[in-house]
């Protein structure tokens, strides 16, 4: 089965890939480092903590 690399939109085989879904371990890494600069977010506003919020998180 062939898909495409999210990263490059190459085509890839599915079958036999240490990398799927991803192409190489180059689109693989470039992933990655999206997700660890916060490149992949919601849309929102943060969520601000209160006093009281912070007494729920303690029990």
């Amino acid at each position: 089965m062939k898909i495409k690399c999210p990263v490059c939109h190459k085509l890839t085989s599915w079958e036999g890939n240490p990398y799927r879904p991803f192409c190489s371990e180059r689109c693989k890494l470039i992933d990655l480092g999206k997700w660890i600069d916060e490149g992949y977010r919601i849309p929102g506003e943060p969520e601000i903590a209160t006093a009281d919020t912070e007494k729920e998180d303690r029990k």
